[in-house]
Parts: C-alpha cells; sequence; structure tokens
C-alpha cells in the first residue's frame, strides 16, 4: 500500500504564494470595502444600532485621546524649547506647538491610539461573531453581515474619530501653553500671538481631513481583519494584532499622500 505524501514546497512555489497573496489580499479587502460603501450609500443603519456603536467609539475613547494630546503638547513644548532658546526665539514656541499638534502629531497620534482601543475591540468582537459562526447564522438568515456589522462601525469611526482629534489638538494646545507659561516662563500673550499669526484655517481643516480618512481606514481594517479571523482563541487575538499593525501602516501611508495632495492645495490656494 502506498503512502500518499504531501507535496515538497519548492522556492517557485513559495516565490508564487509571496506574490499572489498579498494580491488577492488586497482583492479581497478592496471588495470589502466597496461592498461597505455601497450599504452605506443605499441605506444608512438605524439609529438603535448606529448609537451603541457611537458610544463605545467616541465616549469611551474620551480619557485615552485627551491624556495622549495633554502629553504630547507637553513634550513638545520640552523638545522645542530648547532649540529655539539656541536661536533667541522662545517666543514663537506656541506657533511651534500648535501647529504641529493641529497638522501632523494631534491627527496621527490620536489615530494610532483609537487604532489600539477601537479598532483591537471591533476586530477582537467580529472575531469572536465569526469563530462562534454567528456571521455564518445572519448569511444563512439572508442578511448582509456587512450591513448589519459593518456599516455602523464604519460610521462611528469616521464621524467621531475626527472629532476626538479636535479634542485632542484642543487639550494638547492648552497643556503645552499652561506647561509653557507656568514652567518655561514663557510669556502667555506671545504664545497665542505667535500661534494666529502662523496658524492658519487651512492647517486646521487639513489635520481634521486626515482623521476622517484615518478613521474610514482604522474601521475598514479592523472589521475586514474580524470578519478573516481563524477558528479559536488563537485566531482572534492574530486578528486584533493585524488590526493595529495594519492600521498603523495605513494611517502612515495616508499621512504621507494627504501631506502631499494638502501642500499642492495650499500652493494652489495662496501661492
Amino acid at each position: 500500500m502506498s503512502i500518499a505524501h504531501e507535496p515538497r514546497t519548492t522556492p517557485i512555489h513559495w516565490l508564487g504564494e509571496l506574490i499572489v497573496a498579498p494580491i488577492a489580499a488586497a482583492g479581497d479587502f478592496a471588495l470589502f470595502a466597496w461592498a461597505t460603501i455601497r450599504w452605506l450609500a443605499i441605506k444608512w443603519p438605524r439609529s438603535s444600532v448606529l448609537w451603541p456603536n457611537l458610544y463605545q467609539i467616541g465616549v469611551l475613547s474620551l480619557p485615552v485621546v485627551m491624556v495622549t494630546g495633554g502629553f504630547i503638547g507637553m513634550v513638545l513644548a520640552i523638545q522645542t524649547y530648547d532649540q529655539l532658546r539656541l536661536m533667541h526665539m522662545e517666543s514663537h514656541l506656541g506657533s511651534v506647538i500648535n501647529l504641529a499638534l493641529v497638522k501632523e502629531l494631534g491627527p496621527v497620534l490620536a489615530a494610532t491610539m483609537l487604532a489600539g482601543r477601537v479598532g483591537s475591540a471591533i476586530a477582537a468582537e467580529l472575531g469572536t461573531m465569526r469563530v462562534t459562526e454567528q456571521i455564518d447564522a445572519l448569511e444563512a438568515l439572508g442578511a448582509d453581515p456587512v450591513q448589519y456589522l459593518v456599516v455602523p462601525r464604519f460610521l462611528g469611526c469616521v464621524l467621531l474619530i475626527p472629532l476626538l482629534t479636535i479634542v485632542a489638538d484642543t487639550v494638547g494646545m492648552l497643556c503645552g501653553w499652561l506647561f509653557s507659561t507656568s514652567v518655561l516662563g514663557i510669556n502667555s500673550y506671545f504664545y497665542w500671538h505667535h500661534t494666529y499669526a502662523y496658524i492658519t484655517l487651512f492647517d486646521v481643516y487639513s489635520g481634521i481631513m486626515k482623521s476622517v480618512f484615518f478613521g474610514a481606514a482604522i474601521a475598514l481594517v479592523s472589521c475586514h481583519r474580524g470578519f478573516q479571523a481563524k477558528a479559536g482563541a488563537e485566531g482572534v487575538g492574530t486578528a486584533a494584532t493585524q488590526t493595529f499593525v495594519y492600521s498603523f501602516v495605513c494611517i502612515l501611508f495616508l499621512d504621507f499622500l494627504a501631506g502631499m495632495l494638502l501642500s499642492q492645495v495650499y500652493i494652489w490656494l495662496y501661492g
């Protein structure tokens, strides 16, 4: 009696999987994102379904976002003050801190924290539903899981992560101001005077616009990873871990693209 052996993996097979697997994953993610956008255009979720997600994503994230924003503002004050002091430009500290907050660090770091808190929680929740076959049950009943499970979470992230970013920016600016004036001895008038002089509404809108795309990326990545979770507790944990890693990479990539695009828009508008 012959014994069946598993085919040996050759370098060509390994190279093929290395090339094909990311392409297949990207295609699956694109179809998942398209299904989400399509359902969002067809029918919005009921308020009874949407409000719990808004509470989980928004209200429960406030402490993390406020603490993050506060420490960002104070750390920026510490690091920037020494450099400006060498050039005798300490009075410009407010403009440097607040510009960095509203354009880059506020949106990026707030989104990163929310990817860890919100994204991982969504992936773990949906991954558990996949493992326990609750998603399969919805499909068996003729319901689309994307409509009932993904769209409310997507809306929650897109609507509330920009608001949470504004909170992080505001707290960071206030903490940076308090630290600069009380510890570093910066004059409060010059702190805010240079802030108003060098920061435009375009800078503020740029950071908020970035956070909208960050929220969409976090929602889509976390829901997709949850839907693709493998069986068992290890599979759910892996989905949660992958969510944070992939979301962080997407945040950096989108920040790079948005930075290039918005810089060209600024040149076009203001010359």
